[in-house]
């Protein structure tokens, strides 16, 4: 069953803007981050949530959507995330996070995975344009933004060919995600 929630939990860019998410389900899932194991237990991180469409929108203009597919600017209206998750370090509590932004991420994506939807980690973010355009304390620093939505494109996993780990998309709009063999990961020392 995990290995079906991970292989399903790919970097979504494209969602069906007439399924939406609510607020309860959002927090559901920032309870799963709250679950999630926390450098010395310092708990450090917290979360702005978005399914307001006005706020979507601010976010949305703040994001670099897919580095590798250079004619694509990111998705068109009604191809865009109805909810967000901005999270952000606590400085008030410590400076170090640790790892504990990627296990909550991880987290927080298996839960949305399991509901049916999916989602996208940024941290290509304008991070001063959020800040000021949220009105967000200095206080807090943004680590990472996740775009959540219904998938409306499909991705599939590959084997890395010829070494080159670049992510496109074929004719039929299918995303490819090349994945390094299992044998190259592991080293025989």
């Amino acid at each position: 069953m995990i290995r079906e929630l991970i292989l399903k939990n790919r970097s979504y860019r494209r969602f069906d803007e007439s399924v939406k998410i609510s607020s309860e389900q959002l927090k559901s899932w920032i309870g799963l981050a709250r679950l999630a194991a926390s450098g010395r237990n310092m708990q450090p991180l917290k979360y702005i949530l978005s399914t307001e469409e006005s706020k979507n929108e601010k976010i949305f203009s703040t994001l670099a959507w897919a580095g590798y597919l250079k004619d694509w600017d990111g998705p068109v209206k009604g191809e865009r995330p109805v909810a967000y998750i901005i999270q952000l370090l606590d400085t008030d509590i410590s400076e170090k996070f640790y790892c504990d932004d990627g296990i909550a991420m991880q987290n927080i994506l298996l839960g949305a995975v399991e509901a049916g939807f999916g989602g996208c980690i940024f941290q290509s973010v304008n991070k001063p344009k959020l800040m000021e355009l949220l009105c967000i304390s200095v206080r807090y620093k943004i680590l990472n933004v996740i775009a959540l939505g219904k998938p409306a494109e499909k991705v599939v996993v590959e084997e890395v060919k010829n070494g080159d780990i670049k992510y496109w998309r074929d004719e039929k709009g299918i995303h490819h995600v090349p994945k390094r063999s299992l044998d190259e990961l592991i080293l025989h020392l």
